[in-house]
């Protein structure tokens, strides 16, 4: 048994597939488990919703196939964050939140990565980030619960785009159940940006790290790119990382149309897993 489990992001694959389909080809891969999308799509939504048979199909197939669903990224909050004035859109976003984390409890999944934003299509304002601050500690709650951890992904945008940022609200709620899922290619660019140091950085959120993702970037580009194609210094952000006890990880990349698709999930498991084997050997 390895040391560490490495994980492939839904996206990386056709969404026409069937999940059957989509388990086997990470499988085939060489991946550990998925990492399930639930974005601001009413497609990806509607899963929120699926029956127990629904779910217990799922789960059904994860044993069938071999390979589990492991993490959540939970990216619908873009579209009803947490933090709105509008009491509706909140409302929806606290239900979104409830039924995730149900969701997780059902199929297995042990984390959730929470989208680190108080609002996303509307200005934010000192009103919207007390909200978020609010809501945030009753999703803790919801979680503490079930027993299913929250991790903040590190965005984009400049709310919580650091790792340092993440730890604000960790340490203010502080909770087993609410902790950080860095990606490293957005604390790369943010990095960048401010002019510091990335692995310093990340070491700020040491012990309250749940996994990483691991995705290339360049500055002001912060998606669509393959391994090796930008400027995320992979070797040193898997050393740090593991170097203060995180072992799991997810490539985190999306399928584009290419027919060469599951060349390049074997590509980038392969690509990945090399540095992780070289840490676990060493």
């Amino acid at each position: 048994m390895k040391a560490y489990t490495i994980g492939l992001y839904e996206k990386a694959m056709p969404k026409e597939l069937t999940w059957k389909e989509k388990l086997e080809a990470a499988k085939e891969a060489g991946y550990d488990f998925v990492e399930i999308s639930i974005d601001e799509t009413d497609e990806k939504l509607a899963r929120l919703e699926w029956t127990k048979e629904e779910r217990l199909e799922l789960v059904k197939t994860m044993y069938e196939v071999g390979i589990p669903v492991r993490t959540m990224c939970l990216s619908g909050h873009r579209k009803y964050p947490i933090g709105s004035s509008d009491p509706d859109i909140c409302r929806r976003g606290m239900e979104i939140m409830e039924k995730a984390i149900q969701l997780a409890d059902d199929l297995g999944v042990r984390i959730i990565q929470l989208a680190g934003y108080d609002v996303y299509y509307d200005p934010s304002t000192p009103e919207t980030v007390a909200r978020f601050g609010e809501n945030l500690r009753k999703c803790t709650w919801m979680a503490a619960r079930a027993g299913v951890l929250m991790g903040f992904e590190t965005m984009e945008t400049e709310f919580m785009n650091t790792c340092r940022k993440s730890m604000n609200y960790v340490e203010k709620i502080n909770s087993t159940y609410l902790n950080v899922y860095p990606d490293c290619g957005n604390i790369n660019n943010a990095a960048i940006t401010y002019g510091t140091d990335v692995l310093e950085d990340l070491r700020s959120c040491n012990g309250r790290i749940t996994s990483m993702h691991l995705k290339e970037t360049e500055p002001g580009k912060f998606r669509d790119m393959m391994y090796g194609d930008g400027q995320v210094d992979f070797p040193a952000m898997i050393d740090t990382a593991w170097g203060m006890g995180v072992r799991k990880f997810v490539t985190e990349f999306w399928y584009l149309g290419s027919e060469k698709w599951k060349e390049d999930l074997a590509f980038a498991n392969k690509s990945m897993r090399t540095l992780l084997d070289q840490k676990e050997n060493s």
